[in-house]
């Protein structure tokens, strides 16, 4: 049985939570997003909140549970408090740069500079003395996260020398180099 399924959804202050059917609208100071339950759990809205229950008693009901819960509890925190990711950028030379709105221009040791669109509904800002700190934020926080792992997958931090795009606060298990 399910923990975290059992707790209803709290839902904040200045949140407006619609159920039709098996899909969720949420809408927040921040902006509105939805949410589509599978069709192994049942949605509905009570005084305690947004209660989920399985629809039928099957291994995969109770996966999905849990896993619609916790969805529709992330909904929540996008539309109050918004999600963010940050990234920082090591190396010599190694710089990044908003080109538009819509783009970051990305200088990461390659012979040639790296463009990556940013997708609507994800803000990206650039900061830092030498333009090292990228900040990837928003209300999705799955879009968020993808968004965030793109940029770091461009240049992951290497083991020697620690260069490359990592996850503020990442601990990058560094190796000895050669001995002669």
């Amino acid at each position: 049985m399910s923990r975290i399924g059992r707790k209803p959804v709290a839902v904040p202050s200045g949140v407006t939570v619609s159920v039709e059917g098996k899909t969720i609208r949420v809408k927040g100071p921040k902006g509105e997003l939805s949410f589509t339950v599978p069709a192994q759990v049942d949605v509905e809205k009570t005084t305690a909140g947004i209660a989920v229950t399985p629809a039928e008693e099957s291994k995969q009901a109770r996966a999905m549970w849990g896993m619609s819960r916790t969805m529709i509890a992330n909904l929540m925190k996008g539309v109050t408090e918004g999600y963010s990711h940050t990234l920082e950028i090591q190396g010599v030379g190694f710089r990044a740069a908003m080109k538009g709105k819509d783009q970051l221009q990305l200088q990461v040791g390659f012979s040639h500079d790296i463009l990556h669109p940013i997708p609507k509904g994800v803000e990206v800002k650039v900061s830092g003395a030498k333009q090292e700190i990228v900040t990837v934020s928003g209300i999705d926080k799955q879009l968020v996260g993808q968004v965030a792992a793109e940029i770091r997958a461009f240049r992951p931090p290497e083991p020697y020398q620690g260069k490359g795009i990592r996850y503020q606060g990442e601990y990058v298990l560094r190796k000895e180099g050669k001995k002669k």
